[in-house]
């Protein structure tokens, strides 16, 4: 009988569970694999990478018809190599700011936010990381797809006022500064998802700041679109990879100061919501 007693007051044991540390590289290495788990990831990436050529190319055959033919269009009168094939800049950083905000807002609305900060409780890595993974992403498609444009672009116009080479002065600075601006619109793009937690929201946003607004301040009068213009996102970061510029724009490095400010709000925006606020 005392047998039996001891036998079953004996406590279980159960065998120890691994301790999972939630580190930087984990937190990296979880989002990575989410961005590429969704099929919009290649989609959306896909076609940023074909506007950025596709747009480059179709510029470049426009100009040089225009040499042929004599009847040169005037918006493509003072173009370069570089100008040309970085035409589609534009409608690129639709595609990369778009697929920037649904890799944060997308998870607030399907609900799997809540399953990655119970992961990571501190929040605040979830948005550094999302933000430097797709950054990357986009700065690379920005890169690649920049000097492919111009290689293709350059032979198109090659023979004409218009031809450059990598050689040239600041051909190089300039697709550089092409990349470096898609990859910041990207992690804006993040940063606006995370903030206003709503892909339309988001878009809307990142539509307005880049495009709607410029075209608002054309409207105001020329000493005071001259005194802002140059600070608003799209111009600081056209100026990051412009060839030339006047007094009406700002310099390649000031540009970058002006767009990295700007990033830099609206991560610290997102921040402040993401700790000071419930999912």
């Amino acid at each position: 009988m005392s047998t039996l007693t001891a036998t079953a007051e004996e406590p279980r044991t159960t065998p120890a569970r691994p301790a999972y540390r939630v580190t930087g590289r984990r937190v990296l290495a979880s989002e990575w694999a989410k961005l590429w788990s969704l099929r919009s990831t290649w989609i959306t990436l896909g076609l940023g990478l074909l506007f950025l050529v596709a747009f480059g190319l179709i510029s470049a055959s426009r100009y040089k018809s225009g040499i042929d033919s004599g009847h040169m269009d005037r918006d493509f009168a003072d173009s370069t190599a570089v100008s040309l094939s970085l035409f589609g800049t534009n409608f690129a950083q639709l595609a990369l700011g778009v697929l920037g905000v649904l890799v944060t807002a997308g998870e607030y609305s399907t609900g799997l936010i809540r399953s990655t900060l119970a992961v990571v409780p501190r929040r605040l890595p979830v948005l550094w990381s999302k933000a430097a993974v797709f950054g990357l992403v986009a700065l690379v498609v920005g890169m690649v797809g920049g000097f492919v444009a111009f290689q293709f672009g350059s032979g198109i116009v090659s023979g004409t006022p218009a031809a450059m080479s990598l050689s040239h002065a600041g051909v190089l600075r300039s697709l550089l500064g092409a990349g470096l601006y898609l990859g910041l619109v990207g992690v804006i793009g993040v940063a606006l998802g995370a903030l206003l937690r709503s892909v339309a929201g988001g878009i809307s946003v990142l539509v307005a700041a880049l495009m709607l607004i410029p075209g608002l301040v054309s409207l105001l009068p020329s000493s005071w679109r001259d005194d802002f213009s140059p600070y608003l996102p799209s111009n600081a970061g056209e100026s990051m990879f412009a060839l030339t510029h006047d007094s009406t724009s700002l310099s390649p490095g000031a540009g970058l100061l002006v767009f990295l400010c700007w990033t830099a709000l609206a991560l610290g925006g997102a921040a402040y919501r993401l700790a000071r606020t419930d999912v």
